[in-house]
């Protein structure tokens, strides 16, 4: 080939990547990472911004920002109806690369403000964000599209992650959609009621931190192996917990059918090694009820499943098991069973 002939080739690429990057230029939540940084001086008080106050807005059922769209090779259809929604992930920032940019609703992005991108939402939308490490809330404004990365599924204003104390990176969350019947009726302000288990989003093989998710949401499977007394440390793929005390569970009437769960006698210490994770809870006897529907379901795997509390936060797990290989086999088991996406994490 020519010279002549190399540059309407060269060209044409040059045009279709100037596109790309001014479609995403567009919209503040392009692919980024969200570790771009704070201004030198940011504002004090920060920590004192109060969260999103929801209020109904409509939203377009066609066009706009309800229209499919394609980002990077991936087609994504957002929801333009009121329905519940709950997902469990990874969370990212972003803050002076993108301030007072145009947003994908058309809003400039605020850093200082409550506000949050999401790829399928709808905009605007709100949502209840939950730290599971430290137990920390915020409510945000949902008014852009993003993170376009399959191991995240929210982007949070600066503001927002400072809150949730999540500035030192990609970390996991738990979010809520707070739906414009919640807001009609106040149930909103009540927070999760009895602590309904949040959906889990997949997460991808390898990636360099220390969280890992399996596909949507899930349920136990049998116990293969003991395991081995010293565990090795992860690196990725995997949550490292610490210890937690277990909740005892007590018999209930309407589910005297069903399995009893085997969990750990109260005060017992949960054992080194993998567990399965499928579900997180605010309040105890959501996460008792979880359990036993569980065991009912799936029986084989009652004598593993335990709830542990810590800090407020009742967590489902089924183990443990002496190797990653052997958990997230038990994973797939129970996303496949259940249809739930569950977690594993790592006790040392």
């Amino acid at each position: 080939m020519t010279e002549a002939q190399r540059r309407p080739s060269q060209r044409a690429l040059a045009l279709i990547a100037g596109a790309t990057l001014l479609f995403l230029a567009g919209c503040a939540s392009g692919p980024r990472g969200g570790r771009d940084g704070a201004e030198a001086n940011p504002p004090g008080n920060l920590g004192q911004v109060p969260d999103a106050e929801p209020r109904i807005e409509s939203i377009r059922s066609s066009g706009g920002t309800s229209k499919p769209y394609v980002v990077m090779g991936r087609s994504y259809v957002p929801i333009v109806d009121d329905r519940p929604f709950r997902e469990s992930g990874l969370a990212s920032w972003y803050g002076t690369k993108f301030h007072r940019q145009s947003t994908a609703s058309g809003e400039p992005y605020d850093m200082y403000a409550m506000t949050a991108a999401h790829k399928t939402l709808p905009l605007p939308s709100y949502v209840r964000v939950r730290n599971p490490a430290n137990g920390r809330e915020a409510i945000v404004r949902v008014n852009d599209r993003g993170p376009f990365r399959d191991d995240r599924i929210i982007d949070l204003s600066y503001t927002a992650a400072l809150k949730l104390d999540l500035l030192r990176g990609v970390a996991p969350v738990e979010i809520e959609r707070i739906t414009n019947d919640d807001i009609r009726t106040g149930a909103w302000r009540r927070g999760n009621g009895d602590g309904t288990q949040f959906a889990q989003q997949a997460a991808p093989a390898a990636r360099p931190i220390q969280v890992a998710a399996v596909d949507s949401v899930a349920v136990p499977v049998a116990l293969t192996a003991p395991v081995a007394s010293t565990p090795r440390v992860e690196t990725m793929e995997v949550a490292t917990l610490p210890p937690m005390t277990p909740v005892a569970v007590p018999p209930q009437a309407s589910l005297d059918a069903s399995p009893s769960p085997a969990g750990p006698q109260p005060g017992a210490s949960p054992s080194a090694g993998f567990w399965v994770q499928l579900g997180a809870f605010s309040q105890r006897d959501g996460a008792v009820r979880f359990q036993q529907q569980v065991a009912r379901e799936m029986p084989g795997l009652a004598p593993s499943l335990n709830v542990f509390s810590e800090r407020g936060v009742h967590r489902i797990q089924a183990g443990p098991y002496a190797s990653r290989d052997l958990a997230r086999d038990a994973a797939d088991q129970v996303r496949n069973g259940l249809q739930l996406a569950p977690v594993i994490v790592e006790r040392r």
